[in-house]
């Protein structure tokens, strides 16, 4: 099976609550770091109550990795005013930027800010993390509802899937083989490619060479 590539300057990322967007968004980042000198990763999620790329903050510093957040993280703030240092983001094109968007709509209309230049630059991709196992997102209507709540609020449309479903520690591998059909699904009523697979780092020796575009991860650990 083919590996997920990154080749775009700017990679997206978007997510319902507890859809594991912000682990993916980690790993990704420090797959970047291996291929890029220079990777930032920015946390415009201010809503989700798992986990955030701030939790990782050592971690990402240690690899040499940028971290930008804004201030108004886990607030009831509907529209945060972004930190200036966000803007480097469409503003420094010598970065390579993963974006950890948001859980919903609320999320995303932070990243509406910087959408017009983003657009304009037309090197990104913005990729939907799936997950058959969170509430929301269990049907492929109920999930084709949430992106099309995201795209509305954020102003860019989906160019790719991840399918990231899993029940955390206790996934097995039949678990990810078993969410297959559901992610066809969706690829299939959105036109978007599939352009990974994501299962904890624990069960690759199983999945590699079963899964679409094989993506191990790392979990990462949430700051008490």
């Amino acid at each position: 099976m083919k590996n997920m590539k990154i080749d775009k300057r700017i990679t997206l990322l978007c997510g319902h609550y507890g859809s594991g967007k912000t682990n993916v968004a980690v790993n990704l980042a420090m797959m970047m770091k291996k291929q890029y000198d220079k990777v930032t990763i920015a946390d415009l999620d201010i809503v989700n109550p798992y986990f955030r790329t701030k939790d990782s903050s050592e971690e990402l510093a240690r690899a040499g990795i940028k971290l930008i957040c804004s201030e108004f993280a886990n607030s009831n703030v509907d529209i945060p005013a972004l930190p200036q240092e966000m803007y480097s983001i469409t503003d420094d094109t010598s970065h390579r930027v993963l974006i950890d968007v948001g859980g919903d709509d609320r999320g995303a209309l932070a990243l509406g800010r910087l959408a017009p230049k983003i657009k304009e630059e037309n090197d990104y991709e913005m990729l939907m993390v799936i997950n058959k196992c969170r509430p929301l997102t269990r049907t492929v209507e109920d999930t084709l509802e949430v992106m099309g709540e995201i795209e509305f609020a954020c102003g860019i449309k989906f160019t790719g899937l991840v399918n990231n479903s899993n029940l955390g520690e206790e996934t097995t591998a039949e678990d990810v083989l078993g969410s297959l059909p559901y992610a066809n699904a969706v690829s299939k009523a959105t036109g978007l490619p599939l352009v990974a697979t994501a299962y904890k780092a624990e069960l690759h020796n199983e999945l590699s060479d079963k899964v679409p575009m094989p993506l191990a991860l790392t979990l990462q650990d949430k700051i008490l």
